[in-house]
């Protein structure tokens, strides 16, 4: 009942994810990422603690087939989990255990991995990595045209119902958090979103560092 897709940018070192669900709030459960580590999709019948310990054995030094393996490798239930990872370096990795439900796929691309389940077609997520690797200018540009060419290309087998956007950079905090939790519409939402959110989230990052240097977009208040 998902579609993902994860990536690094190789001029850049960020890391970000895009995803869409018929379940509500997909990307609260399933999206992780950690600035100059990697990010990683916790997707199927979901374990959100799944994406942290991939991560964290990343930060140890392991390569993304490794970290993976690590996590995987004997834990219960693993046959029911879909897990993408792309390390520091974008190289990539994908689990897809036995029961992932439904029409389900994956595909590997550069710097970027792609995995679905209950989906229109197994290839959609080739459709995914097509739209990233095509597509120019920011990652968040990038992830959205990834999002919207998993969905031309059918999708979910039902209507998708949430989305997200996810981006780590350098902080310890995301660059990009965006999420639309429960709409008609949700990729649609998403763009729209990311659309308002781009020219401000310089300015939001400099407010952190140093208020009194950071620009004013209009925004009320000291957010």
């Amino acid at each position: 009942m998902t579609f993902s897709l994860i990536a690094r940018c190789a001029k850049t070192g960020q890391f970000g994810m895009v995803i869409s669900s018929s379940s509500p709030a997909v990307a609260a459960r399933c999206a992780h990422v950690r600035a100059g580590v990697g990010v990683v999709a916790s997707q199927n019948i979901t374990d959100p603690g799944l994406g942290p310990e991939v991560l964290e054995h990343m930060a140890q030094g392991k390569s993304a087939t490794a970290a993976l393996a690590a996590v995987s490798t004997g834990r219960p239930f693993i046959e029911y989990r879909q897990l993408l990872v792309v390390g520091a370096q974008g190289a990539s990795a994908i689990h897809s255990g036995a029961q992932v439900l439904g029409i389900w796929g994956e595909a590997l691309g550069q710097d970027c991995a792609a995995g679905g389940n209950l989906l229109a077609s197994a290839d959609v997520p080739q459709a995914l990595v097509a739209g990233f690797e095509a597509a120019d200018g920011h990652l968040g540009d990038r992830l959205m045209a990834a999002l919207q060419a998993g969905l031309a290309a059918g999708g979910e087998a039902g209507p998708v119902h949430s989305a997200g956007m996810k981006i780590a950079d350098a902080l310890d905090w995301p660059l990009v958090d965006l999420r639309i939790d429960w709409s008609d519409d949700p990729i649609g939402g998403l763009a729209l979103a990311w659309d308002v959110y781009r020219p401000q989230m310089t300015a939001y990052v400099q407010r952190a560092i140093d208020p009194t240097i950071a620009p004013s977009y209009g925004v009320p208040g000291d957010e």
